[in-house]
């Protein structure tokens, strides 16, 4: 049986701590009065991560009225990281801005390799507790907190219950389930409908980060590459490997392979990924009502829990009022706002950008708790919020997409070529080594 939302008690019992973290955070907001109310912040893409940061500014203006923020929208996310290594290269951080716009997987790098960069935000007040280990993680360096989650990158696994129904199953057929039993479904879906239950990019397969995660393992272990020995790792390939030959899994050329094809022509009846993708789901007006959520299968039939992209905000060295940024950002995507159950912030940036985020105490107000009409009336935001706070935290990598890549072609080099599983993993494990070991 899949998992009810999170109690009303264990709800009631964050919004008390948000509450005391509130009234602290407006304690220092008058303390501040007089100073200079405007922070600039580097970030990209209009249609999400920017209307967020809108959504924040109305917020904050609750209590501080004078406060403006300045949103440069950069293009992309490697604008950002170039602007960090130029001021890190010429020792002179006066051109960054106050705060930065980071993707998850690269804050721990910039942290460690450009230090001085950035600010700890250790002593903003915040109940980090509340926003889910695992995506607070990703910003902590050393037991340091660095950075403010934006959105939640918790997975989700999307059914078309209707096509499941065409071929004999429901929802509660997908859920508490191994893989083994969802490729036996897989292949009678395909052999009834010639639908795919399953998807995943070849060439950038987050598939395998996101199955190894729900197992609480991780690609690395003690800050080195952990692929040769790692048994759980092999079965995740392996489950991969056997998907794809049982046509289960269609493997995508690319990102337009996946969204446009895979999902925006109806050639998968599935959709595991982070809960971004759900934008990409909606694209097909027609199939409103169709589709609902669970969680993911795992090895063992308990519940699958994981997370695959996301960004979180960064204080730079640079801001001349680095009080001022840390109150902003705890009180806003921190959840200091969220002291009855609802936030501008979480409240404005779904309904605006479908933006998700991790705060659980927001997750209570009635745009989350609401039905969605397109996933069959499921409350989904509520539900990807519990999902956040279930997430295991697993080791994680500066080199995160290093290994995506090559963990990705010892996939396709065993599906495609034949090669035996032990060898790509140990090519794999080799090539990492090769591009992320320091040459003198």
């Amino acid at each position: 049986m899949r998992k009810k939302l999170l109690s009303a008690v264990l709800i009631a019992g964050m919004m008390l701590s948000l509450s005391s973290c509130a009234k602290k955070s407006q304690e220092v907001i008058s303390d501040m009065a007089g100073s200079d109310d405007t922070l600039t912040v580097y970030a990209w893409d209009d249609n999400f991560n920017i209307p967020a940061l809108k959504a924040a500014e109305k917020d904050y203006k609750q209590v501080n009225p004078n406060f403006e923020l300045n949103i440069v929208n950069m293009g992309n996310s490697d604008a950002i990281e170039d602007a960090v290594e130029d001021a890190y290269k010429a020792k002179d951080f006066s051109s960054l801005p106050d705060i930065v716009l980071f993707q998850d997987h690269s804050i721990q790098k910039y942290v460690k390799a450009y230090s001085g960069s950035f600010m700890s935000v250790e002593d903003a007040i915040v109940d980090w507790d509340n926003l889910g280990s695992d995506k607070v993680s990703y910003s902590v360096v050393n037991g340091v907190h660095y950075g403010f989650p934006v959105d939640s990158g918790t997975t989700i696994f999307a059914y078309r219950v209707d096509i499941l129904k065409e071929c004999g199953y429901t929802l509660e057929d997908v859920t508490d389930i191994t893989w083994k039993e969802f490729d036996e479904i897989g292949k009678d879906v395909y052999q009834k409908t010639g639908k795919y239950l399953i998807s995943a990019i070849g060439k950038d397969n987050d598939l395998i980060y996101m199955m190894l995660q729900a197992e609480g393992e991780s690609q690395f272990r003690s800050g080195s590459p952990f692929i040769v020995g790692n048994e759980k790792l092999k079965e995740v390939v392996e489950t991969i490997v056997q998907l794809a030959n049982d046509n289960v899994l269609y493997l995508a050329e690319d990102w337009d392979d996946y969204v446009d094809n895979a999902i925006g022509n109806d050639m998968v009846a599935g959709v595991y990924d982070g809960n971004w993708i759900i934008s990409a789901i909606q694209q097909v007006k027609a199939n409103s009502g169709k589709w609902e959520i669970t969680y993911a299968p795992t090895f063992t039939g308990i519940p699958g829990y994981a997370s695959n992209g996301g960004s979180s905000l960064c204080v730079t060295s640079n801001c001349k009022n680095s009080m001022l940024a840390k109150d902003f950002l705890a009180y806003t995507f921190g959840g200091g706002s969220a002291i009855d159950g609802s936030s501008i912030t979480y409240d404005d940036a779904l309904l605006n950008a479908g933006v998700v985020g991790s705060c659980v105490a927001a997750a209570g107000s009635d745009v989350y708790t609401q039905g969605v009409e397109y996933f069959n009336n499921q409350p989904i935001y509520a539900t990807i919020v519990e999902y956040s706070q279930l997430v295991p935290s697993v080791e994680q990598s500066d080199y995160h997409y290093v290994c995506r890549k090559y963990m990705s072609q010892a996939v396709l080099d065993i599906i495609e070529n034949g090669t035996d599983i032990d060898e790509a993993l140990a090519t794999a494990e080799t090539e990492y080594k090769k591009e992320t070991e320091p040459k003198y």
